[in-house]
């Protein structure tokens, strides 16, 4: 079910990476909820995939296992959502950089680096644009599993019917994701 492939972690290079192989969007809220467990004030965590890949359903996981107020849905038309938490835990701060183009310039309009010491910050297409807010990072990328074998073969291209079938990589960047049990994510799956 999971891969780790080992690279060294310090100074911001990449932790251990995991590819988790989940084969329905609720597997897919079911990966955020246990990762929810895993994060903590001041976390960035990057959200990479095609439309419909399951960023939202991830971070809607993600949400609900930090045990925030309000329905996690896309911040498209609104860029950033804040969801405060429904007791004791950090905010989740739901940003969709979709539409931005100005990298971290545009970004800093929102505050994220005033709300990051104290919130969990998802960033949807975040590549090349808020990498900067922290040296430690989580990165995670959905592709849709759509070969023969349930291979991301074919990345990008939308299979005919979208069986719900996804290929997540999860990569810690920084001394704060160096020791993290990111392949023990797949066993908590169950």
């Amino acid at each position: 079910m999971e891969a780790p492939h080992p690279t060294p972690a310090a100074d911001g290079r990449p932790a251990p990476r995991t590819e988790i192989r989940l084969d329905t969007p609720e597997r897919t809220r079911e990966l955020g909820r246990a990762l929810a467990a895993l994060l903590r004030p001041g976390d960035l965590v990057l959200l990479t995939g095609e439309l419909g890949a399951g960023k939202t359903t991830l971070t809607r996981g993600i949400g609900e296992g930090l045990g925030v107020r309000g329905a996690v849905t896309s911040p498209t038309f609104v860029i950033a959502r804040v969801h405060p938490p429904l007791a004791a835990g950090p905010a989740l701060v739901h940003v969709d950089a979709y539409r931005l183009d100005g990298g971290l310039d545009e970004m800093e309009d929102l505050d994220l680096d005033v709300s990051l010491p104290e919130s969990v910050v998802v960033v949807e297409w975040g590549d090349d644009k808020v990498e900067e807010l922290s040296d430690a990072r989580l990165h995670v990328v959905i592709e849709r599993a759509t070969g023969a074998e349930g291979t991301a073969d074919t990345v990008g291209a939308l299979p005919p019917e979208d069986d719900g079938r996804r290929l997540v990589t999860l990569t810690g960047y920084g001394e704060r994701w160096a020791g993290q049990g990111l392949a023990g994510l797949a066993a908590a799956l169950g």
